[in-house]
């Protein structure tokens, strides 16, 4: 009985030669994207730069979307951890939402065109995914744990809202505004709201 419950096992591991070009894609992408810039590569021109078939590029990504968000994936994850780490050792909490807008506002800013990428064709793909919802989630905790007045979800919204993409690439590329612009501005509009 057990040898059966093996044998309808349908868990198999990964291929090494599948992890390889798994890799190797997100590399390339990496790469072309930093000398190109993302609109410009065609996903035709990641899988000829790796040496591989479009077949197995869209294996692993089934479009320019999907790879994008692969390549988000490692930095939104150092993200979370650092934030974990930082909120673990306690200390002031409007410190605390201080630094934590500061680096969304620094890794929106760094991956700006992978985000806007992203949500592609939806508006609202870039507020509404999940590891997004969780910069809101961690602003209205760190205020519900300042007692900041008033209404906490829709302050949460106002910052949150802030930190898209979209209005980061906007302030920074037809505004002019520099990061520190940015962060001190977004610092004001917080100890206002609090």
């Amino acid at each position: 009985m057990a040898d059966e419950n093996l044998i309808l096992n349908e868990n198999h591991p990964t291929r090494a030669d599948a992890l390889k070009n798994h890799t190797l894609l997100l590399e390339t992408a990496r790469r072309l994207f930093a000398e190109r810039g993302v609109e410009a590569v065609p996903m035709s021109a990641v899988a000829e730069a790796a040496r591989v078939g479009k077949g197995t590029l869209y294996r692993h990504f089934e479009n320019k979307t999907a790879l994008c968000q692969a390549l988000l994936d490692e930095d939104q994850r150092d993200l979370q951890e650092r934030t974990l780490r930082r909120l673990s050792a306690g200390g002031d909490t409007l410190a605390n939402l201080h630094w934590f807008l500061t680096q969304v506002i620094l890794f929106v800013d760094q991956n700006a065109a992978l985000l806007c990428e992203s949500a592609h064709g939806d508006q609202n793909a870039m507020l509404e995914h999940p590891a997004h919802l969780w910069w809101r989630q961690t602003i209205r905790g760190l205020l519900l744990q300042r007692r900041a007045p008033g209404d906490v979800d829709y302050t949460a919204d106002v910052l949150y809202a802030m930190l898209d993409a979209r209005m980061i690439n906007f302030q920074r590329r037809f505004l002019n505004y520099s990061l520190d612009r940015i962060i001190a501005g977004l610092t004001d509009v917080l100890e206002r709201l609090t």
